[in-house]
């Protein structure tokens, strides 16, 4: 987990205690992540920087781009406009938007629910509001579950890609651009996957999209 909350149900071993031992100083962390959500952490060295940065990130002047995998095949490309609460303890729902891109789509031989192979697309995701396991709830609204997610995805397909050697949410922050709060020059970081993510991405052929062509009637979820 990246800091220590409510929802960290006795952990004691922490991203940001990890950071203040390795830079040898406070931190202050301004873009958080899932506890099984890999890549790109934002954090600044002074509460001015840190102000100024979540001052950026509110206004949407940041660029977050993740990466995901999940069940069926969505349209090439659409958004998801559908209000979230705030989680435990924050019944409060506010307006919630993500963007998504799908950049492959790939079909497996594995039966599912009643049909003979399983669909699945990997998605580039670009949240415009940061709600609360935003991208998760998203997904699992528009039925299709993240795959890996054992709190709001689909424990069937979940359980598929176990069988794969695949042991993880297959969410990953791949890439972070921002303008620097000092001199106002352009920052992009981009993170590598880890190994079980990109064998989730080799499954895709290469970024091959079947399934912009022709689908025939009855296909599977």
């Amino acid at each position: 987990m990246v800091h220590d909350s409510a929802l960290a149900r006795g952990e004691t071993d922490f991203a940001a205690d990890r950071l203040r031992d390795q830079f040898g100083k406070p931190i202050f962390l301004v873009h958080r992540l899932d506890r099984a959500t890999s890549g790109c952490l934002l954090l600044a060295f002074d509460r001015d920087t840190a102000s100024a940065l979540g001052k950026v990130l509110m206004s949407r002047e940041v660029e977050k781009d993740y990466w995901a995998v999940c069940r069926g095949w969505p349209e090439a490309a659409f958004t998801i406009d559908h209000d979230l609460d705030g989680g435990p303890g924050k019944p409060l729902k506010k307006p919630a938007v993500t963007r998504f891109e799908r950049l492959a789509s790939v079909e497996l031989a594995l039966p599912s629910t009643g049909f003979e192979t399983s669909r699945y697309a990997w998605l580039s995701a670009h949240p415009e509001t940061g709600r609360f396991r935003q991208i998760r709830r998203h997904l699992k609204h528009a039925s299709h579950h993240l795959i890996g997610d054992t709190s709001h995805g689909d424990g069937r397909h979940n359980r598929t890609f176990r069988m794969m050697g695949i042991h993880r949410m297959l969410l990953h922050a791949r890439r972070l651009a921002f303008a620097h709060p000092a001199h106002g020059g352009v920052v992009e970081v981009i993170a590598p996957v880890d190994a079980p993510f990109q064998r989730a991405l080799d499954l895709f052929d290469g970024g091959r999209d079947p399934a912009s062509q022709t689908e025939t009637a009855g296909a599977p979820p």
